[in-house]
């Protein structure tokens, strides 16, 4: 049987047009009755993952949320919010966000994302334990709300990606330390997607971001919302819109390996608007596989060569020392030189793991992925 992602034209965040939107979504996957019950405790886990203003299109817009959770209310869900930031706490970013004026309207709780437990997935393939926040464990069942981004450690992130927020704080960065290899880093994502199960994705691509995500970029209108039970469908889908291969985006791929879902275009049935009527041929973002990067001093030297590295732009750098904080490595590879918080922090190439967590996190967009000089010479010829 094919994976169905249902594909539907949103031209705005106008409430009753996202409303119309999201209804027909359901609609075309068999209605909202077909993922929750009444009475069952569901989470949406939207992506929160630091507080922006919903025109940047970092997070999930408050419009998409509101027209999801009154699509599941119409079957009687007891419904709770929230993720864990990747910098920030929970509260203040969903307030920024524009999700906390929703829920409050809805009557929809904030979950905990503060706190967690250990669990043990026997079935993961490579990571068997994860520390996830009780807003997981607490509940029924999750719906995820993802949105259209690109990322420079996995080249996108959409469906599979967005349930690493379900990992409690900076439990996060010690997944970045030990997994700095984008397709290891993957085989996580996947692992911990699999546990969790979410009933429904439904991604936010109305605005999407292209260029230095998943903070740093640019909005671009794709005029879309995408639906399905399988993730890797739906991420497939999303990247072909984009005009992206979607072998080149790690979680695709691995989790295709790991029986997780699907991307070959003859194993998805597509209903609703056909996804070629939304391709965007220019639409900013890395095309080409994701290099290895194995965290040893041996490597250390052939990384700096050839894989990607993060730059600071010094005249965006504010000094804030967010990328500071945010480097999960033991001693940091991006630090204050000599103390001096007057200038832009300088990176230890040999210490850093290429997970882009700087990157991700800057306020400012002061930092961008830079190919090594070799790499950039390759594609000349």
């Amino acid at each position: 049987m094919k994976s169905k992602v249902a594909v539907v034209r949103c031209n705005s965040y106008a409430a009753d047009e996202v409303r119309q939107a999201v209804s027909r979504g359901f609609s075309l996957l068999g209605g909202a009755e077909q993922f929750v019950q009444k009475d069952e405790k569901i989470l949406l886990k939207v992506n929160l993952l630091v507080g922006e203003v919903p025109e940047k299109c970092v997070t999930t817009h408050p419009s998409v949320f509101r027209a999801v959770a009154e699509e599941l209310a119409t079957v009687g869900a007891k419904l709770s919010y929230g993720d864990s930031p990747g910098f920030g706490a929970t509260p203040a970013a969903a307030k920024k966000a524009g999700i906390t004026a929703v829920a409050d309207e809805l009557s929809i709780d904030l979950a905990d994302f503060k706190e967690g437990k250990e669990i043990f997935y026997e079935a993961g393939h490579q990571n068997k334990k994860f520390y996830v926040a009780n807003a997981v464990l607490q509940n029924d069942g999750l719906v995820s709300l993802p949105k259209m981004k690109t990322h420079a450690l996995e080249r996108f992130t959409g469906a599979v990606k967005n349930q690493f927020g379900c990992v409690v704080g900076m439990r996060k960065g010690e997944f970045h330390v030990k997994l700095p290899d984008a397709t290891d880093f993957a085989r996580m994502l996947v692992d911990l997607n699999s546990y969790l199960k979410p009933r429904l994705y439904v991604m936010d691509g109305i605005m999407a971001m292209e260029g230095n995500g998943p903070r740093g970029g640019k909005p671009r209108a794709m005029n879309v919302l995408l639906f399905s039970t399988d993730p890797v469908a739906l991420d497939a889908t999303a990247s072909r819109m984009i005009n992206l291969d979607p072998l080149y985006v790690p979680t695709t791929l691995v989790g295709a390996e790991a029986g997780a879902g699907v991307y070959r275009e003859e194993d998805i049935e597509i209903v609703g608007d056909k996804w070629e009527d939304f391709l965007c041929a220019d639409f900013d973002v890395v095309r080409s596989p994701v290099k290895t990067v194995k965290k040893s001093k041996v490597n250390s030297v052939l990384n700096n060569q050839l894989v990607a590295k993060p730059v600071i732009l010094p005249e965006k750098c504010t000094k804030c020392g967010t990328c500071v904080h945010s480097c999960p490595v033991d001693g940091k590879a991006i630090n204050w030189f000599n103390g001096d918080k007057t200038k832009a922090p300088t990176y230890d190439y040999n210490k850093c793991i290429r997970c882009y967590c700087c990157q991700e996190m800057c306020p400012e967009s002061a930092i961008i992925r830079k190919e090594p000089m070799i790499i950039r010479i390759g594609k000349m010829f």
